[in-house]
Order: structure tokens, then C-alpha cells, then sequence
């Protein structure tokens, strides 16, 4: 992805609003119409997007870029991800705060601290944030990955330090004995 060594996903482009050049987008940061604040953005083909106007707009933000200026030159950006360099983007002090791009390459342990896998990507589906996780090889095979649900019970705790996640899977993935052999009695 063009020169960004470390990139963040900032915002996708979605469909043209209107013939003169504007596109809805959707913001992927906290404060949505903060996405012009942090300067250029870029796409994974290294192409660089300034935004020159912002306004919200139901659900999206309605943006026009910088030399794109009809509605058939936006057209084809259309679910376009555009990317910033994760050093540009402030620290985060609060340790409940982070980019969930931080979790990507995490370990996942169980609570005895054995090695689950590793989380690979961080989707939302609707329902919330899902953590994929490619599981540790077992007798040397790889098995499918699978998906967690990002939340305080199923992940109690993040080591950032160490590049950790302690999973408590709900029994429906884990299929712990203990568990069903309490539910039998």
C-alpha cells in the first residue's frame, strides 16, 4: 500500500451524491467529521484524496475531494478504503481507548494463558465488533479461523504491552466439558 508503513483504515467511499463531484463516505473515526483534520488520505493503490469539503448527511458524510469534480469521475470510488499513517493519529491515554487496528497480530489466550490464536482481522457485521482469530495449529494442522465477539466478558483483558488478549469463548465455541457437564446436573 503505497508508502504507509503502518496504515489505519479511515473511511470508505461510498456512492456519488449529486452530479458535481461529491460522494457520500463513511467515517470510521470517533468524531466523523474530524476525517478532514488529519490531512491526506490514501487508498491501497497509493492514490492521495484532500478533502476540500465536509458536511454531514443522515447516516454518511457528503465530501467533495480535490480535482474530482463530476459525478462520473466518483463513480468508479465507489466502497474505496481510504488509509492513514498510524504515527499521525494521537496517542491514546486511556487504556479502554485504543485503534482497533492495535489488535491485529494479537495473541489470544485462554485463562491459563495457553495460546488460542491470533487475531487477524477486527469486523463489524452489524451487531458489533467481531474478533477474527486464526487458531493455533493443533498436531501441526492448521484449522479454519473463527470469530469472537469483541466485548468486556468474552475479553476481559488487553495487554498492549505485550501484544495479548485474554478470550474467555462463550460455550458455544468452546464446547467446554465443565460447563455442559454443570448444565446436566
Amino acid at each position: 500500500m503505497a508508502d504507509l508503513k503502518n496504515p489505519v483504515l479511515m473511511a470508505q467511499i461510498g456512492a456519488p451524491h449529486g452530479i458535481k463531484g461529491e460522494v457520500r463516505v463513511k467515517s470510521f473515526t470517533s468524531d466523523p467529521m474530524a476525517l478532514a483534520d488529519y490531512g491526506p488520505l490514501f487508498s491501497r493503490d497509493g492514490r492521495k484524496f484532500e478533502i476540500t469539503s465536509l458536511r454531514p448527511a443522515k447516516t454518511v458524510l457528503v465530501a467533495r475531494f480535490k480535482d474530482l469534480n463530476w459525478r462520473d469521475e466518483v463513480e468508479k470510488l465507489n466502497r474505496l478504503e481510504l488509509f492513514v499513517e498510524r504515527e499521525i493519529l494521537p496517542d491514546d491515554s486511556d487504556e479502554d481507548e485504543f485503534y482497533i487496528t492495535d489488535l491485529i497480530g494479537m495473541d489470544v489466550l485462554n485463562e491459563q494463558g495457553e495460546k488460542l490464536g491470533t487475531v487477524i482481522d477486527v469486523p463489524n457485521f452489524g451487531a458489533g465488533d467481531m474478533l477474527e482469530i486464526k487458531p493455533a495449529k493443533v498436531n501441526g494442522k492448521q484449522a479454519q479461523s473463527y470469530y469472537l465477539p469483541f466485548t468486556k466478558a468474552v475479553v476481559p483483558s488487553i495487554d498492549f504491552a505485550n501484544k495479548t488478549l485474554t478470550a474467555i469463548p462463550p460455550i458455544e465455541i468452546s464446547g467446554r466439558p465443565e460447563d455442559s457437564e454443570k448444565d446436566n446436573k
